[in-house]
């Protein structure tokens, strides 16, 4: 999936978070994927939603991805990373970028139901930057085909 984009664009590094989001459901979970980049080219930290399997409310691929990347650098810090996640972090996520003080949030489809922008758009930290719809249709084709598989 990942060869037919600019190596280190936004798009490259998004098809490798669908790639684990389609880990993420074929587990059972809600097919999330993150990772975190830092320099714009080397991923330092890689999340899938573990709710289901850690039995854990916080087990979000962003939560994780996070606490890969802060143990990869030795800091609480993110600075000059970015997160690339199928999903718009929810208000509990972005709050935790938000003290990562991480430079940049990419994410493909939003969450209209639990995305923070529709709670509190100014929960990111100032220096944050956001860019939105990078793949959007397949990371919404991938969340949207998970739940009609569930419902029926």
């Amino acid at each position: 999936m990942s060869l037919s984009y600019p190596l280190y664009s936004h798009e490259y590094f998004m098809s490798k978070a669908l790639e684990l989001a389609v880990q993420s459901g074929e587990a059972g979970e809600i097919p999330v994927g993150a990772l975190v980049v830092a320099g714009g080219s080397k991923i330092i930290g890689k999340g899938t939603n573990q709710t289901e399997q850690l039995n854990d409310v916080t087990a979000h691929a962003e939560i994780i991805a996070i606490t890969a990347a802060a143990q990869f650098l030795g800091a609480k810090y993110l600075k000059d990373c970015t997160l690339y996640v199928t999903l718009e972090p929810c208000i509990m996520c972005a709050g935790a970028l938000n003290w990562s003080q991480i430079d940049r949030i990419v994410y493909g489809a939003s969450d209209p139901k639990r995305g923070f922008s529709r709670v509190t758009p100014n929960v990111l930290h100032p220096k944050t930057t956001l860019v939105k719809g990078i793949l959007e249709k397949d990371c919404e084709i991938i969340l949207k085909n998970f739940f009609r598989n569930l419902r029926t």
